[in-house]
């Protein structure tokens, strides 16, 4: 289902990263995420509430925007 708040993410499970994008624009990464979460994301009908209520706050990111900008 599409999000009003997400655009796309993708989650690399070596790394245990997720790269969320933001229908904003702002593009963030959260560390150590672990498998489960990022599966149990990907099926989640609401994304947007599952990534406030598991995700954000949870898991230290990086906001790296600026990085893909140009």
């Amino acid at each position: 289902m599409p999000s009003s708040v997400i655009r796309f993410f993708r989650y690399a499970p070596d790394t245990r990263e997720l790269k969320v994008t933001f229908v904003s624009g702002r593009l963030y990464v959260y560390e150590d995420v672990p498998p489960e979460v990022a599966a149990a994301f990907q099926e989640a009908r609401a994304k947007g509430v599952f990534f406030n209520h598991e995700i954000r706050d949870r898991y230290v990111y990086r906001d790296i925007t600026r990085a893909y900008a140009g």
